[in-house]
């Protein structure tokens, strides 16, 4: 039977089934994620980002579809993570508003919704580059609006608009040259597809398969969970459900007799139980994370399909009070911070490098960076702390400036997001920060201050590929000059010397080197061995950084 109109109810159970299908596929999109670097994370940044989204909707859930809308923007808004998160919110920003004041659509007024989305999306990004999310989203609604134009069946123009997506998807390689040189598709552009996917299948009534690798590891799910610092703004008896629940079933071959097991059943039935449900399973084991007031009967469900192993609960009431108690107790012991005229807030990755910015006149720190960008609710709740009249933010990564930005324009303070793509960047910025300027004057001095320093990053591959005509093999080391990959080989030390030497010039002066928290004393020795004996005049500042990931940083001025 066509379905000629879309209410609220139904839209949000199309979200779900959306946000489901790119969280069981948000490995794939990973691994499309061009260099080779081990912080690929395009799928987790968009998992998260819909996953904040589709938990906002499922509090939401009415007949009315604008309110539905509404409040998926609000929470893509606040999970976005990444560049990729934050364009999927501004997707269904433009979406949302769109709607607002209706209580159903047709489908000629989705397929509008949806290209009013990339309206917005396009709008958002400085500048827009085809052969990305943008161009997907794109190609989808405008297939979308000309299919509407004669089929009044939502279930026709969505198959479109993923027809459509698929194709686009496909031939992002041919607008975006190092695509096809790496021989993927855009990452963003097929998370995306994962999200329409979903849409179509909830409105076909029909059920997705899910991949049988984890998109990404349960403790990074639930840390991501539970990184939310929500305490100083709910009292302890606001919590509904106050258990936190985790645990693994290792499946019984005679219990999966009488009860055949289906992840997504399984994970419909546990939410009935309670809230920030995550749910992996593989082959053998199934593994649990969720906040429930009846954990017992979680228990008693899950093993009907086998044996429970590795269980914890935890009473996050009694945790609540606790942290509450702790934060009056030091706020009574020391004078709340009064508010300054200037705040700066840096992102780190490693203690060592937040040290760093704290030294060097950072007022906060937000953890984070690779592998796990802070979202919009994580840097606003940072502009809150700092408790200052104006506020620079320094992302420190090229896929946290966006989400800067948008926490930017949320707020009610005065902001500037420095467009600091790496550590070193943010380092020398901050260093030409001057408390007696302007915002104004700081801004355009501290951009000017990213234009002196180079940046070197020593890395490993996690995959054999092409790129910029380097062949790189899996676990060779790589030497990174701003941005560009420029040489790999198996020795760290000889990787890190190669690259400098490709790096340093006749005018160079200082080399900061900060070294991660898999280095050893030995390998900081013949680095710095190797400068003094070949660059006399070169002046060597050595840090323990304690980042992960990256074996060294440096910035060469």
């Amino acid at each position: 039977m066509a379905i000629t109109s879309l209410d609220g109810k139904r839209f949000a159970e199309m979200v779900i089934m959306g946000a489901n299908h790119l969280s069981n596929n948000a490995n794939v999109v990973d691994a499309l994620n061009v260099f080779p670097v081990p912080d690929g994370d395009t799928g987790t940044n968009m998992n998260l980002s819909m996953t904040s989204g589709a938990k906002e909707v499922q509090k939401n859930v009415q007949e009315h579809i604008g309110m539905v809308a509404s409040a998926l923007s609000k929470g893509l808004l606040m999970g976005a993570r990444g560049n990729s998160g934050v364009i999927l919110s501004q997707l269904f920003r433009g979406l949302g508003k769109a709607i607002e004041n209706k209580k159903e659509i047709s489908a000629k007024e989705f397929a509008s919704a949806l290209e009013a989305g990339v309206e917005t999306a396009y709008k958002a990004v400085m500048k827009p580059v085809e052969g990305t999310i943008l161009t997907v989203a794109k190609d989808a609604a405008k297939k979308g609006v000309e299919i509407a134009k004669n089929e009044t069946d939502l279930v026709k123009v969505m198959e479109a608009v993923v027809q459509e997506a698929k194709k686009s998807l496909k031939r992002t390689p041919e607008l975006l040259p190092v695509l096809k040189e790496v021989g993927v598709v855009d990452s963003g552009g097929q998370g995306l597809v994962f999200v329409y996917e979903g849409f179509l299948a909830e409105l076909k009534g029909e059920t997705l398969s899910t991949t049988s690798n984890p998109p990404i590891s349960m403790n990074e799910m639930v840390n991501a969970e539970h990184h939310k610092s929500v305490q100083s703004f709910m009292n302890t008896e606001d919590i509904k459900f106050g258990y936190c629940t985790e645990f693994m079933v290792k499946f019984a071959k005679d219990k999966l007799a009488a009860h055949p097991f289906s992840e997504h059943e399984f994970r419909n039935d546990l939410s009935h139980y309670g809230d920030s449900l995550l749910v992996i399973s593989d082959d053998e084991i199934v593994k649990v994370h969720i906040h429930s007031e009846q954990p017992g009967e979680v228990l008693t469900y899950a093993q009907q399909y086998g044996q429970l192993i590795n269980m914890k609960i935890e009473n996050m009431r009694q945790q609540h009070s606790t942290i509450i108690d702790e934060m009056h107790n030091t706020l009574s012991s020391e004078q709340q911070v009064e508010k300054q005229e200037y705040g700066i807030i840096a992102v780190s990755m490693g203690s060592g490098i937040g040290n760093l910015f704290k030294s060097i006149g950072a007022n906060a720190i937000i953890e984070g960076g690779q592998t796990m960008n802070p979202s919009t609710e994580d840097i606003l709740k940072a502009i809150d702390d700092v408790n200052a009249e104006k506020i620079i933010i320094l992302p420190n990564n090229k896929n946290i400036i966006m989400a800067a930005e948008q926490a930017a324009q949320v707020a009610s303070q005065e902001i500037i997001v420095i467009p600091s793509k790496t550590v070193p960047q943010g380092m020398a910025s901050l260093l030409a920060f001057n408390p007696s300027l302007t915002l104004d004057e700081n801004k355009n001095g501290m951009n000017e201050a990213l234009q002196h320093v180079k940046t070197g990053q020593i890395t490993y591959a996690v995959r054999d590929t092409t790129i910029d005509g380097i062949t790189i093999s899996k676990d060779d080391y790589m030497g990174i000059a701003d941005g560009k990959i420029v040489g790999t080989n198996k020795n760290l030390v000889t990787a890190t010397t190669s690259l400098l030497s490709n790096m340093l010039e006749e005018d160079d002066e200082i080399v900061t080197l900060i070294y991660g928290k898999d280095v050893s004393t030995n390998d900081v020795d013949e680095v710095v061995s190797y400068i003094n004996q070949n660059y006399e005049d070169i002046e060597v500042e050595i840090h323990n950084g304690e980042q992960p990931l990256y074996s060294f940083i440096f910035s060469i001025e």
